[in-house]
Formats: C-alpha cells, sequence, structure tokens
C-alpha cells in the first residue's frame, strides 16, 4: 500500500520546495520508492526534485490539463512508488483565478491530505485561528498535519502545538533555521552541483531529526496501485513508431515537461544533441528547442557555428521545429545580454531579444490557433526587439485577456515565448502533413 500527500503553505516563502527536497532524499536513503511531484507549471522545481527523489518529477496542473489526465498521470507514476509526495504552489489556496489551478484544488482532484508548512519564525498562538481558517474554509481540503518552519526552540513550540490543539489538526514537529539547507536563488539554483547534492543530505538529515516522519506516513492517504489504459490510444499513428525527433537536451536547455517528452516517445525516436557541444544535427523530421537558460551560455552557443548553420538549414528545408522561449531566442539574430553585449544565434527569425531592462513575463497562457486551442505557461525576463512578425495564433490569460505574447511561423517553424503542454496528445501540430 503506498501513501501520498501534499506538502502546501499559507502563503509564499514558507520553505516548502526545501521540505519537499528533504523528504524526498529522506525516504528514498530509507530504501523506499519516492516519486514527487509538482502542482503548476514550475520546470525548476521538477529538476530539483528528481535529484532529491532519484527519479523524475512530474508536473499535475488543473489549468493545463484535464481531469482525466490529471489522474491517469498520477496513477501512471504513483503505481511505481511507495510514497508520493507533491509540492504545491504559492499559498494553499492561491491560484489563477481564485483557487483555480491552486494546491488546494490539486488535492481535492487527487483525493490525498495536505500538510501545511508554516513559517512561524514570528508566530506563538496567534496561527490558531490562521489554521483553524484554512481547515474550515473547504471542508473538502483535508489538512492532515502541520510542520513548523523556521522554528528556534522548544519554548517556541509549546506555543503552537497549543494552537494545533485548538484547531483539531496535529502537529508534525519543528524545524530550526539552518544556513546548511538554505537554496540558492532560483535562477542560478541548478548550477550548484555538488553543493547541490551536499544541501539535498543536509535537508534530509535535519528535517528527519526534528520532526516525526513516522505521523506524517500515518496521516498521509493510503493510495491502492490500481490499472490505467495504455496512453497510447492518444496518438493518431499506427503501432509502428515512424517520426525521428531531435530534442535540444544540454546546460542551456534544460526545461521539459516529462510527459511532453513520453508523448513524443509515441510518436517516434527521440534523440537528444546539445546546440552548446554538437557540431551537426540527427536525422530528424521533428526538431524541439525547449527553454532554460540560454543567456549564460551566449559565448558557446555563437561560436558553435556548424550547429547554427545546421538549424538554419533545416528550417528552410522546411524540417518541423517547435522552439519555446529559450528555444525560440536561439532562433533569432541575436540574443544581447545584460551589459549590452550582443551575440549572433541561427538567424531563422529576424529579430533579436535582450536581457537587457529585464522585466518579468509570468503567467499560464491559452493558445488559440484557428483550428485548435492548447495551454501553456509563460516565465521570461528578457524582451522582444526588432519584430515586425505578425503572431499565428491569439493568447490569452487564464482570465480571458488577450495579451500581446506572440506565436511565430516560419515555413515549417513555430517559435514562441509560451512553454506548451501537450502530454495528453492534445496538439495536432506534430503529425500534420
Amino acid at each position: 500500500m503506498a501513501k501520498a500527500f501534499l506538502i502546501a503553505a499559507p502563503w509564499s516563502n514558507s520553505g516548502k520546495t526545501t521540505i519537499t527536497l528533504g523528504l524526498a532524499r529522506y525516504f528514498s536513503n530509507k530504501n523506499y520508492k519516492v516519486q514527487t511531484f509538482k502542482c503548476g507549471p514550475d520546470y525548476i522545481d521538477t529538476i530539483h526534485h528528481s535529484r532529491a527523489a532519484r527519479r523524475s518529477s512530474i508536473n499535475l496542473d488543473s489549468i493545463m490539463m484535464s481531469d482525466t489526465h490529471i489522474q491517469e498521470v498520477f496513477t501512471k507514476y504513483t503505481n511505481k512508488a511507495d510514497i508520493s509526495i507533491v509540492e504545491g504552489v504559492m499559498g494553499l489556496f492561491d491560484g489563477a483565478v481564485k483557487d483555480k489551478g491552486s494546491s488546494a484544488e490539486l488535492a481535492k482532484k487527487l483525493n490525498i491530505p495536505v500538510v501545511l508548512v508554516v513559517n512561524a519564525k514570528a508566530m506563538a498562538y496567534t496561527i490558531a485561528p490562521i489554521l483553524y481558517g484554512l481547515k474550515t474554509f473547504d471542508p473538502e481540503v483535508k489538512i492532515a498535519g502541520v510542520l513548523f518552519n523556521f522554528v528556534r526552540t522548544e519554548s517556541h513550540y509549546a506555543f503552537l502545538k497549543e494552537a494545533c490543539e485548538t484547531a483539531g489538526i496535529p502537529s508534525l514537529g519543528y524545524i530550526p533555521p539552518s544556513d546548511d539547507i538554505k537554496i540558492p536563488s532560483r535562477h542560478l539554483g541548478l548550477h550548484i552541483e555538488d553543493k547541490f547534492e551536499e544541501l539535498i543530505e543536509n535537508a534530509a538529515s535535519h528535517i528527519g531529526t526534528h520532526t516525526n516522519l513516522k505521523e506524517l506516513l500515518n496521516v498521509a492517504t493510503s493510495i491502492k496501485k490500481t490499472s490505467i489504459e495504455d496512453t497510447k490510444k492518444q496518438v493518431n499513428l499506427s503501432e509502428k513508431k515512424t517520426l525521428k525527433i531531435a530534442v535540444a537536451k544540454d546546460e542551456a536547455f534544460t526545461f521539459t515537461y516529462v510527459e511532453n517528452l513520453a508523448y513524443l516517445k509515441q510518436l517516434g525516436e527521440i534523440t537528444f544533441f546539445s546546440p552548446i557541444h554538437d557540431t551537426k544535427l540527427p536525422k530528424a523530421d521533428i526538431i524541439y528547442l525547449a527553454g532554460g537558460y540560454p543567456e549564460l551560455y551566449l559565448e558557446q552557443l555563437s561560436s558553435n557555428t556548424k550547429m547554427k548553420t545546421a538549424i538554419k538549414n533545416a528550417a528552410e528545408n522546411e524540417i518541423k521545429i517547435l522552439a519555446e522561449c529559450g528555444g525560440m531566442m536561439y532562433l533569432g539574430n541575436q540574443i544581447i545580454n545584460g551589459e549590452g553585449d550582443s551575440f549572433t544565434m541561427t538567424g531563422v527569425f529576424d529579430f533579436s531579444t535582450t536581457m537587457e531592462q529585464k522585466k518579468l513575463h509570468l503567467g499560464y497562457r491559452k493558445v488559440v490557433f484557428e483550428d485548435e486551442t492548447i495551454w501553456g505557461h509563460e516565465f521570461h525576463y528578457s524582451s522582444m526587439i526588432h519584430d515586425k512578425y505578425n503572431s499565428t495564433a491569439k493568447v490569452y490569460t487564464a482570465r480571458e485577456k488577450e495579451i500581446a505574447t506572440k506565436v511565430f511561423s516560419y515555413k515549417n517553424v513555430m517559435a514562441s515565448y509560451i512553454h506548451l503542454y501537450w502530454g495528453a496528445g492534445n496538439f495536432n501540430w506534430f503529425t500534420k502533413k
């Protein structure tokens, strides 16, 4: 019998990610098969999760995914696990529109309990009405226990335990602050390698020492392993795999959804390649340039003229190319770094992008083509310059507001800042003639 629970918080910056990583590594070190999930579209946290749990982390998103697809994906991966941990997003009820897309909504859809992480550094008994409000606001959301973070002493924790007793929620322990488990900034957190491994082990030990993890598993939901239909039914192709798909994957291109790649594997044979290190493309019917951090590797990308030429020739020869965010930036004329230095890219599109005067662009995006609609997510600090193209789709926010984000097309190339989700087989672009 497997166990599952969702880590959430009353508000952001409570330590959800650190605790998720620590728990994943702690249970993995105890020889449990640990499966991690991320509520929402975040592709950075899932990379961290995967390292901590020693298996790929999966996104579950009620904006971009149907209820049926969410359940199929959750079942598919929990079937192979002893303990499943879902990390929530922002505050418990924070969604794109009210609680739509929130941790609370996902916990209800999955029918699993919530373990709250509370930043109690400056809190005492006043946390009682906050906990009571979270517990009673939506009775369908089952709050199974509380972990108090940033608590230094037993005397402080005594007030918090009393608050839990009053609110009628089990207390699962407290976690003292520690410099040894601080995660660096989100943008650079992927690039600390060995130090990050040490951080995860420190978090596992620290959390294991100060919390009641046996009781945490007791309050978690028991999940029976069930069968699901073969998802290959989603692919409108013959049983024989026919397409050759080249996927960019290296230090600069890292942001992919696991289920997106799983769908591509149903369409054909995937070969990974590096725009930084390789000098030629694999033979391909489709090229996928995912997002990532091209701005951190501008000199390497720009100096690899053979790969840039190969990408440009593939576009001119009408090979299908899908490029998202960092991948789209790579298809422009230039990328300009934060200091104003220009680096030549592939020149498939006659525009450039710049990291100067950074501005955050963030949110869900509904992309409406003439013949289909697909959801995705936009997250970047760069801006477009010298863009004279018309968009081949209308783009809307989760609140149905049309915005200026464009989808660019040239021959069989499609590119945008939007990370699309097609893991349910809901994007016909790949199989269109």
